[in-house]
């Protein structure tokens, strides 16, 4: 009969990758955007599939509409207007808009 493994140790792995995932898009952002957006794609599918929400400083680092890899300035626009970021996707033309956080006691 086969071993259980644990239950945490899943998530654990899934975590992982989804960070490995994440290096990798970085670094082919720069040259070939569709493996950064392959990339994307897959820590999605590992994220759902463990049932993690995925982590705040990788969420704004894709589009939520056409999962493209977000490099300011390559393919993505960033604004600052009335106290809110605006974060415009060049491929898709989607916007996100997000709050401007002021910084207490050096934590954001």
């Amino acid at each position: 009969m086969a071993e259980k493994l644990r239950p945490g140790n899943g998530k654990r792995i899934a975590r992982e990758r989804i960070d490995i995932l994440f290096a990798q898009a970085a670094e082919w952002a720069d040259g070939d955007t569709g493996r950064a957006e392959r990339c994307i794609a897959l820590a999605r599918r590992i994220a759902m599939k463990q049932r993690l929400r995925m982590p705040k400083r990788y969420r704004r680092q894709f589009c939520r509409t056409c999962y493209g890899y977000l490099v300011p300035g390559r393919t993505a626009r960033v604004r600052i207007q009335h106290g809110k970021v605006i974060v415009t996707c060049l491929l898709c033309r989607d916007q996100r808009r997000y709050p401007v956080v002021k910084e207490h006691n050096g934590k954001v």
